[in-house]
């Protein structure tokens, strides 16, 4: 009965972990959001070029509205208002999960074929290193060659931008792993391929997914501007072109708030992916830490 009353006591806890978590986030975002606002209420900030929250969010269905190419074009809207929104953010969230998704598994076994194949790695590393300085920006006229418009070239580009990171990221862990991990196991003996993938993997998957983690903001700087230059064909980069296009500051603000919400929710989402994949780690480590 006491192991029982025991194995339920964390819970509160961590609910109550979770509340103030969840407060701290809320008078984060209150606190910029009321500083905003005190800048606009003294006439620091022009209402037409910063519109303070209170402004462009109770325009949000006249912002929403934009999102809806027939709109835009003059027309009436072709469905509701919500549906058109959730079309448009699912575009641009799809395209990042993709892009992160082949970015993780292509990089994973570039770098750990590098690090298990000595001729592979004198291949491949010195062109890894040259090409990992160059602006995604760049690829852009290769993507448009390559895949034309679409969400392909914006998936390409958004894997561009992690792929090489990541691979070095992946180089780094594995270089960084104890050597007792290693010798231990060659005395219990382990092959070099159970070396590599009972040993090693599980090893670096905490930093790389920390790693993935952080990189999700890249990605969303990278399909955003895929979306705005036209590659992507639509999305919330598309919204943030018209806001240019039509000097429109409401909208503008409008579709950024809506990409850091849904950013926060992505990396949220992948935070507890990470929790149920490493099922291994304790969630106190450092690389899992929020």
């Amino acid at each position: 009965m006491s192991a029982a009353v025991s194995a339920r006591k964390p819970a509160p806890s961590q609910a109550r972990s979770r509340l103030t978590v969840a407060l701290w986030w809320f008078a984060s975002v209150a606190l910029f959001a009321g500083f905003w606002e005190f800048c606009w209420w003294i006439g620091w900030a022009n209402q037409r070029l910063l519109p303070p929250p209170h402004i462009f969010l109770a325009d949000m269905e006249a912002g929403f509205k934009l999102f809806d190419k027939s709109t835009r074009m003059g027309n009436a809207s072709t469905g509701l208002i919500t549906v058109t929104v959730a079309k448009v953010i699912t575009f641009s969230t799809l395209r990042v999960i993709v892009g992160l998704i082949f970015a993780f598994a292509v990089s994973l076994a570039v770098g750990m074929a590098i690090r298990y194949s000595r001729l592979f790695g004198k291949l491949a590393l010195p062109t890894i290193h040259v090409l990992a300085p160059i602006s995604p920006v760049a690829w852009v006229p290769v993507a448009i060659t390559i895949f034309g418009v679409g969400n392909a070239p914006a998936v390409f580009l958004v894997f561009i931008a992690l792929f090489f990171i990541m691979t070095l990221a992946t180089l780094s862990l594995i270089d960084g792993i104890p050597i007792s991990y290693i010798q231990v196991a060659r005395i219990m003996g382990a092959s070099r391929r159970q070396i590599f993938f009972q040993v090693i993997l599980p090893a670096i998957l905490p930093g790389l997914f920390l790693v993935l983690r952080l990189n999700v903001f890249a990605a969303w700087v990278i399909v955003l501007i895929a979306e705005f230059t036209g590659v992507g064909g639509g999305g919330l980069g598309l919204a943030v072109q018209v806001a240019r296009n039509t000097f429109n500051a409401k909208l503008a603000f409008l579709t950024m708030a809506t990409v850091g919400v849904v950013g926060f929710a992505l990396e949220a989402l992948l935070r507890q992916v990470q929790y149920r994949v490493l099922y291994w780690v304790p969630k106190g480590q450092a690389a899992l830490r929020r």
